[in-house]
């Protein structure tokens, strides 16, 4: 199953859920092209909400620290939503939870966007 992304809106915030793998290919070019158009859209507040992924590579977790960095770069703000047992051990492992802000109450997250 490949990576699906569907994005939604609660006021200025896009929160981006996503489902399936994100893995090298197709799941990290989808995760790429949709944070680009929403920048390029303006928009610069952004939950990316990971309940329904099921696998992330070590090239889907590059592509969250890239998409991390542009967003940034932008000025914007970039959080987790949601971690699965699986995706927060693996971000524990590489030390990327002192990277990311991770949420599990939608909205407790979108408050800290505010």
């Amino acid at each position: 199953m490949s990576m699906l992304l569907k994005p939604r809106r609660l006021d200025d915030v896009v929160i981006l859920d996503l489902s399936g793998r994100i893995t090298i290919g197709e799941g990290t070019l989808i995760l790429r092209d949709g944070i680009r158009k929403l920048l390029d859209a303006g928009d610069r507040k952004f939950l990316l909400n990971i309940a329904n992924c099921d696998y992330i590579d070590s090239s889907g977790l590059g592509e969250l620290v890239t998409a991390f960095t542009t967003v940034r770069n932008s000025g914007g703000e970039l959080k987790l939503l949601n971690l699965t047992k699986r995706v927060h051990d693996l971000l524990q492992i590489t030390k990327l939870l002192t990277v990311f802000e991770s949420y599990n109450d939608e909205a407790e997250a979108v408050k800290s966007l505010k």
